[in-house]
């Protein structure tokens, strides 16, 4: 029994004949990796971070020194190019930016929630993953692709049924928007489903419940977490996207009383005015203020939905 521990300890010791050892190799491999991961995985807080501190520096001088944060919030007049008396005043940019989301996601919710209940309690096999590869595909579709489609095909087709002069209207935006965010809605949404464990649904087959009344019953109120945070993500898409409202809105700056209004979105009028704004001048700052209130909001809408998902409960 000693000659074999002997003989295997010698075989574990045992390099290659030529000073190489495979544990330490092995080692540095496990220590290697380990680095890689760990950069990967707090890379992302660092770029958001940098992100931060960049349009931080860029807008909190215009902020402190300029801004006059009343106006700003509740005025509905954006004039920043006026020479006489330039006003910043962002509210009709936010009620653009919150009707179009709220469209939206009237939109997207019924679509995304029954692609997902299809997809996790009805299909089965091929059907299954060829619509799981759908979504995706969808969800992979350029933002700019979908502006388009709003700006060659809806805008006609809202002209022709409602009869009304222009279809780059709130309309046009949240049937747009809904189509962009029901995809990774659907995916988040599916995951919930799939993560309510079988054992509740068998135990309500076996109470005599329906097809029907165990999703309804069980599944999506066990599921309702997970289900809450993928609306909360679709929300925080809708708040953040850019180019398909940029060209479905009309870019008109409005309080809407109906939806076919024309609109303009915080993330729209960055992007089409920041190219053609004096570096430093108050325009200039103006803009990278949006992008603070823009980044917190979208921060805050992230943090709700990865609170809900996880399950936390406050007061």
């Amino acid at each position: 029994m000693a000659a074999v521990e002997e003989a295997v300890a010698k075989t574990e010791n045992a390099g290659d004949g030529h000073g190489f050892d495979r544990r330490n190799t092995d080692w540095f491999i496990d220590k290697a990796v380990q680095w890689i991961v760990f950069v990967g995985g707090i890379s992302a807080i660092l770029f958001i971070i940098g992100i931060f501190i960049f349009i931080s520096k860029e807008g909190l001088t215009f902020v402190f020194e300029t801004l006059d944060l009343g106006e700003f919030f509740t005025s509905p007049y954006w004039e920043p190019s006026d020479e006489d008396a330039p006003e910043y005043g962002i509210l009709a940019l936010i009620a653009g930016t919150a009707s179009v989301t709220g469209l939206a996601m009237i939109v997207a919710i019924p679509f995304s929630l029954g692609a997902a209940i299809y997809i996790g309690e009805f299909a089965t096999g091929k059907t299954r993953e060829a619509l799981k590869v759908l979504v995706e595909l969808l969800a992979a579709i350029p933002s700019v692709v979908w502006g388009f489609i709003g700006l060659t095909i809806m805008n006609p087709l809202i002209i022709e049924i409602f009869d009304v002069p222009v279809g780059l209207t709130v309309l046009n935006a949240g049937i747009i928007l809904g189509l962009m965010a029901a995809p990774i809605m659907t995916s988040i949404a599916e995951d919930a489903l799939k993560a309510v464990p079988d054992r509740y649904r068998e135990a309500a087959e076996a109470m005599g419940a329906t097809r029907w009344q165990v999703i309804v019953k069980v599944v999506l109120p066990a599921a309702k977490n997970g289900l809450l945070g993928a609306v909360l993500l679709g929300v925080g898409r809708g708040f953040g996207e850019t180019m398909a409202v940029l060209m479905a809105t009309g870019h008109a700056v409005n309080i809407p009383t109906s939806v076919f209004d024309s609109v303009r979105a915080l993330t729209a009028t960055i992007a089409a005015e920041l190219g053609e704004t004096a570096v430093g001048s108050d325009h200039y700052g103006a803009l990278f203020t949006i992008g603070i209130f823009l980044f917190i909001i979208t921060f805050i809408i992230n943090l709700l939905a990865d609170l809900v998902v996880r399950g936390v409960r406050k007061g």
